[in-house]
């Protein structure tokens, strides 16, 4: 071997191959396999959510009844109309509201206050999270029997621990306010711990560090809870407001079952929205004014949850600017 030979520089390394480009299939099937995967969601979402809304709305605008629901004369907005004429309308509306504040004020309260306890460290704190649950998972026929019989005239357990202090019974279910205070109390001793499981979760994303920089500037832990936890949840209590705001539009199961009656008493004392339209649908056949109710719900729950997204925003912006 020469001297020239021995020190010529090495050969540059190949270069490596490129890899085969997919062929148009593949970038087919990858443009497309997102959409496929959430096809099976807007199917059903299509079928039982959309369709359903769409042709609810298209039966409000008939006369329908559910012996013939083949034979449909046009009303146009008649029946919503005929809706504000009615005086049952507004009751059960108003009951709704008066409900829907009885059984959503408090319930939020006690849960953000179950979740401030549930947050510190003690014994058997895993039972007691899901303890709390346990209402939330209990048959709402069966949840609302049980608070019947208690919430009797006669005999029930709440007008004889009434009576241990001197105060005479309580008509419970003929009662307007007293009614819909039983009703209220039933959502309240379901949904509270539900709440205060989402409560917790917030609670649990919030620093340790805020917590510790606020106990060495001397915050004591109510004043802790008032600049830091509040502070913190606040998307949180946004969300669970929105929802409690939707049940309670939909209430029907618990004023349903409280004493039977599809009327909500005997003068509508606690008939919601739902029990209204379940009365005109299926106890006075009126399948086109039944729609007409189910979308003045919708509506009614569009304009409620957007006045609350707007006085978060209106408040995070004011935040924002101090």
């Amino acid at each position: 071997m020469t001297l020239a030979a021995s020190q010529a520089p090495p050969a540059p390394p190949r270069a490596a191959a490129p890899p085969p480009r997919p062929g148009p299939a593949r970038r087919a099937w990858r443009t497309v396999s997102p959409y496929a995967y959430l096809a099976p969601f807007f199917t059903l979402f299509a079928a039982f959510g959309l369709f359903p809304l769409l042709y609810t709305a298209f039966v409000s605008l008939y006369r329908v009844e559910l012996q013939t629901p083949g034979d449909m004369e046009w009303r146009g907005l008649g029946n919503y109309t005929a809706l504000l004429g009615d005086a049952y309308f507004w009751v059960a509306l108003r009951n709704t509201f008066t409900i829907g504040v009885l059984s959503t004020v408090p319930q939020l309260v006690m849960a953000l206050g179950l979740a401030h306890l549930l947050n510190y460290r003690m014994r058997g704190r895993t039972f007691l999270r899901t303890a709390v649950l346990l209402p939330y998972a209990t048959s709402v026929a069966a949840a609302t029997l049980v608070f019947a019989q208690l919430f009797g005239r006669d005999f029930g357990l709440v007008n004889y621990g009434l009576g241990l202090i001197g105060i005479d019974p309580v008509d419970w279910q003929n009662g307007t306010v007293a009614s819909q205070i039983a009703v209220s109390t039933v959502v309240i001793w379901r949904w509270t711990g539900y709440n205060a499981l989402i409560y917790l979760a917030g609670m649990q994303s919030i620093p340790d560090e805020l917590y510790e920089a606020a106990a060495m500037d001397g915050a004591s832990r109510w004043r802790q809870f008032f600049h830091v936890t509040l502070p913190g949840l606040r998307p949180t209590i946004l969300f669970t407001v929105v929802v409690s705001t939707i049940g309670a539009t939909q209430l029907f199961g618990e004023p349903l079952l409280l004493e039977g009656s599809i009327s909500g008493g005997i003068s509508h004392q606690y008939q919601t929205l739902g029990l209204y339209l379940y009365e005109q649908g299926w106890g006075f056949f009126h399948l086109g004014r039944a729609a007409a109710i189910a979308w003045v719900m919708f509506l009614l729950i569009v304009v409620l949850v957007g006045l609350n997204a707007l006085i978060a925003r209106r408040r995070s912006r004011k935040e924002a600017g101090r």
